[in-house]
């Protein structure tokens, strides 16, 4: 699910409908309160449209797996959008919320389900934040499979909270009790490449707009705005023709680094220092000028004194 900073539980309401009696509604609650609305998550999952929507150039049947479905807005959205998905998660709860949508999903092992599907049947294999929940050799496994079942050009789509946003790295990761540890981007993107992708495409997703390009940047921004979620999406080998036609979204660069807000931090910083130092030598010089005409002043009104002390001597020894 979608890091966020924690709320106070004072202040947290859940709605509900119906009294909570099941283990599985818990997830389900907790997702409502930390991850977002289903909209929201729908809206935001609209990033990997412009991957999926090439699928379709390539195959009339375009089927999809997604692992650990949750409340079914991939499912959702895929369906809406021409492919024939499909989703499995183990949950009770979030299936139940798959079921009040009329979506496609099973309570099933996700490794298991890969496992039992034919060779190149799928477009896309897709887990939302399910990779942290995996131990490191269900997830080898996960992408593995995933490899075997994609059909030429095929699309592993695996998102994740994002541990560069040390917020998340550091805090908010283990507000899901069921999260085993952070993945580095550069450890998820690197699996796939040794079972045999042809290439992967890392996401960085939900920054803040307002700070792209921004000159002025806080450190607070650097600790806690790097994208709070990342995706690593890996495509399988298929003819140079088919590859090029995803070739628009591959190369198309997304989000915020932790690399990219420090320099920022390093440059606003190093210019408001710049801007203080030019001040304060405006503040100095206008000083040294006043210094230098009260200075002027008094040398010039001890000299006066002197040159009319000395006149009156004279005058007095001449008489």
């Amino acid at each position: 699910m979608k890091p966020q900073r924690p709320k106070s539980a004072t202040n947290i309401t859940i709605k509900q409908n119906k009294p909570i009696k099941q283990k599985g509604d818990f997830y389900r609650a907790f997702e409502d309160v930390y991850r977002g609305t289903r909209e929201e998550i729908k809206e935001r999952l609209r990033v990997y449209l412009p991957f999926a929507l090439h699928c379709q150039e390539l195959y009339d049947e375009c089927k999809i797996l997604d692992l650990g479905c949750g409340r079914g807005e991939w499912l959702e959205l895929m369906s809406e959008n021409g492919f024939k998905a499909f989703g499995v998660d183990l949950d009770d709860g979030m299936l139940d919320a798959c079921r009040e949508k009329a979506l496609h999903a099973e309570k099933k092992d996700a490794l298991a389900t890969l496992e039992q599907m034919p060779d190149e049947s799928l477009v896309i294999v897709s887990g939302f934040h399910i990779a942290e929940h995996l131990s490191f050799t269900i997830l080898q496994g996960v992408v593995e499979q995933s490899l075997r079942v994609l059909k030429p050009g095929g699309l592993l789509i695996l998102e994740t909270p994002n541990p560069e946003n040390i917020l998340v790295g550091a805090m908010s990761f283990y507000l899901d009790p069921t999260h085993l540890r952070p993945l580095p981007p550069q450890l998820l993107s690197f699996l796939p490449v040794f079972y045999g992708f042809e290439r992967t495409k890392i996401l960085r997703l939900q920054d803040s707009p307002k700070l792209r390009g921004s000159e002025k940047i806080t450190i607070l921004d650097v600790l806690s705005e790097t994208s709070p979620d990342y995706a690593v999406i890996a495509q399988k080998k298929a003819g140079i023709k088919r590859m090029a036609l995803f070739d628009d979204v591959f190369k198309k660069e997304y989000g915020l680094t932790l690399e990219t807000l420090g320099n920022s931090y390093e440059k606003s910083l190093s210019k408001e220092i710049e801007t203080a130092v030019e001040t304060m030598d405006g503040i100095m010089a206008r000083n040294m000028g006043q210094v230098r005409e009260e200075i002027g002043g008094h040398v010039s009104g001890i000299w006066a004194h002197l040159t009319e002390s000395g006149k009156a001597s004279g005058e007095e020894l001449e008489a």
